[in-house]
This record gives C-alpha cells, sequence and structure tokens, in this order.
C-alpha cells in the first residue's frame, strides 16, 4: 500500500489476495460443503443439510455446482431400501480448498498486521 506521495513497494504483490478468490468456492454453503467432505472421506447428503441447515433443494442446488466444477463426486445408492446420497471431496476440490484458504490467510495476515485507526 502507498500514499500519494510515496513510491510503490516493488516487492508488493501486484494484485490484492481477493482477487484470487474463487467465485465457486468461496460461497458461504459451498465452503461449508467442500470443508466437511475434507474432513471425512465421505459425506452423507442428509448429514450435509443439517450441519449447514439448507433445505434439501438448496444444498442439491449447491451440489450440482460443485459436481460441475470437478470438485466433488455424488454417489446415489441405497443403504437398505432407503435411497442415499453420497459426496466425496475430489483432487481438484481438495486443491482448490487449499488455495482458497490459503488466500484467506494472506486477507487475514494482511487485515492483523495493518496498524489500526488509534495506531495511526
Amino acid at each position: 500500500m502507498t500514499a500519494e506521495n510515496e513510491a510503490p513497494d516493488p516487492h508488493a504483490q501486484s494484485a490484492h489476495p481477493v482477487t484470487g478468490l474463487d467465485d465457486v468456492v468461496h460461497q458461504r454453503v459451498r465452503l461449508g460443503i467442500l470443508t466437511i467432505a475434507h474432513e471425512a472421506r465421505r459425506v452423507e447428503f442428509g448429514y450435509l443439510r443439517t450441519q449447514l441447515e439448507l433445505t434439501a433443494g438448496n444444498l442439491s442446488k449447491h451440489l450440482s455446482v460443485l459436481e460441475a466444477a470437478g470438485l466433488v463426486e455424488v454417489e446415489k445408492g441405497y443403504a437398505g431400501k432407503r435411497g442415499r446420497t453420497w459426496i466425496t471431496l475430489t483432487a481438484a476440490g481438495s486443491t482448490a480448498l487449499a488455495e482458497e484458504i490459503g488466500r484467506l490467510k494472506l486477507l487475514i495476515n494482511r487485515v492483523e498486521t495493518t496498524d489500526t485507526l488509534e495506531d495511526r
């Protein structure tokens, strides 16, 4: 960051970290889906719906976006006579989540290392 009369820092990144956030991943619900899927090897649709406090239709739409982007795999099957849907994070999903977390850490670091108004 530079003031009007200061020369730009040649070592500063050219783009703000927010420009690298992925709109598919960064959306609140989809970030939650990816995070839960990362924590579990395989997660059941109903568990996601409960944890994220979503309707089935809303969760389905978000899963469709993530599946189309290749970030999750959706598997339909049966547990006994009941239909079940399981979600698994793909390698691309794991990478996308890690990159998103990295960008968020950069943003947090910028905020934490910036002087507060009282310190200026």
